[in-house]
């Protein structure tokens, strides 16, 4: 556990959130490689499309266990704690994957395919068999979430990106092999290799945390004072389950993107590009999704860190959202759609205008992080749920308009009513973490 009654400063922060910052943005460059990697093979356009509504719907089923990191991270302090949150995790994975089985079941999955997403027949298929394989890939993100959080809780960052750069490397390797020497198409090539690479970093997190675990078992907590002991399956459940209806929520936006994008104008094309573009996105994103979990730890240890963590955060912010800019209206937008991501010349000239309309998300991105993390710091995690909810609801209601009122692009109408849905979720959250500055 962290141990540190020096003030905090910039460059503690910084030391302590490189590490995870390094592990989101290798995670992020999973999003282009593979799209690359589809992008080059036979009928880039439905696989592309396939593979984007797969990989939606299997976060979807993640949902329900991506938070664990954060709940291991403020949750866990002794052998009780860690046994009772231990057990808790197992039930939520068994779970999931269940309802990963009962998704891919034919009956199952032909109802929503057809009924519900409307998907075209051509992307139905691939979207299927990339659904099947990516079934144990929920499971091995939770189970290896919740070793990383005690790593994070430890201050061991720097195991937590290791366990990401084998990820990489094997998932990498998985994806140019099969594609070489395999006769699966380019979306099940995608599936195949994220499957292989998270079940494979589960593994390195689970192996780099057994002396955290051995020396968090070896602690006490066995008498009603200890925090553990205190630490009901009741409070785990009021404690995580709004976090859980938060990414359940947060993870639905991109099915429901897809439902809309499908009935819009260029529904093939906005489908393929879609996961190209939340790549990109997902890479400037990264800043702020790696500082919410270093400020929970931060905050939990150090007294009157709130204002130096709210000035990294603001940097964070300014910097990603000009980045992010400065590619969407430069020449540099054509780079990596065309040229790293293997698009046509017409998909990427669509997906320009979504690009600059989503310019400014990063730093809302960074924003909302840094408000969950004071609520979760405070275990007062209902709000997440209530802004993430107003968000989702702010995203269909404009994406409704758009679409059946001005027949707009679908994925121009996405990028339009994500902005729009995230500043709703920052404007709630405001007064519920203004007094905590």
């Amino acid at each position: 556990m962290i141990r540190s009654h020096s003030q905090l400063s910039g460059k503690k922060i910084f030391r302590f959130w490189l590490p995870l910052e390094a592990t989101w943005l290798m995670m992020a460059v999973e999003g282009p490689f593979l799209a690359a990697i589809i992008a080059r093979a036979a009928d880039p356009k439905f696989n592309l499309a396939a593979y984007g509504v797969a990989f939606a719907l299997a976060l979807i089923a993640e949902a329900p266990i991506i938070m664990m990191l954060s709940a291991a991270n403020a949750l866990v302090r002794d052998r009780i704690s860690y046994l009772k949150m231990r057990r808790f995790s197992a039930f939520l994975n068994g779970s999931i994957t269940v309802a990963m089985i009962l998704l891919v079941i034919p009956p199952v999955f032909d109802f929503l395919a057809r009924r519900i997403l409307a998907l075209p027949v051509e992307v139905e298929r691939l979207t299927h068999w990339a659904c099947v394989i990516l079934v144990p890939w929920p499971a091995a993100i939770g189970y290896r979430r919740f070793f990383q959080g005690l790593l994070i809780r430890h201050g061991l960052t720097r195991r937590v990106a290791y366990g990401t750069v084998l990820r990489l490397i094997t998932m990498t390797a998985s994806a140019l092999l099969l594609r070489r020497f395999s006769p699966l198409s380019g979306a099940l090539v995608g599936a195949a290799a994220l499957s292989l690479g998270v079940c494979s970093e589960a593994a390195a997190s689970r192996f780099m945390a057994a002396k955290v675990v051995k020396s968090v078992l070896a602690s006490g907590g066995g008498s009603a004072s200890d925090a553990g002991a205190l630490l009901s399956y009741r409070y785990i459940a009021h404690f995580y389950f709004p976090l859980a209806l938060t990414s359940m929520l947060t993870l639905g936006v991109q099915p429901l993107l897809a439902f809309f994008m499908a009935r819009g104008r260029l529904p093939i094309e906005s489908l393929a590009v879609l996961p190209v573009i939340s790549a990109l996105l997902f890479v400037f994103r990264s800043f702020g999704l790696a500082f919410q979990e270093a400020a929970i730890a931060l905050l939990s240890e150090r007294s009157g860190a709130c204002r130096t963590l709210q000035r990294f955060n603001l940097g964070l912010a300014a910097g990603t959202a000009t980045a992010l800019t400065l590619i969407a209206f430069s020449p540099l937008a054509a780079g990596w759609f065309h040229t790293l991501s293997g698009l046509s010349w017409p998909l990427t000239r669509l997906a320009r205008w979504p690009v600059r309309i989503l310019a400014l998300f990063p730093a809302l991105e960074a924003w909302l992080c840094f408000q969950r993390a004071q609520l979760v710091y405070t275990h007062d995690t209902a709000p997440i749920t209530a802004a993430t909810a107003l968000e989702v609801a702010g995203i269909v209601a404009l994406m409704a308009l758009l679409i059946f009122r001005f027949a707009a692009v679908g994925i121009v109408a996405a990028a339009a009513a994500m902005l729009f849905g995230r500043l709703l979720a920052n404007f709630y959250l405001l007064g519920r973490t203004r007094k905590m500055a």
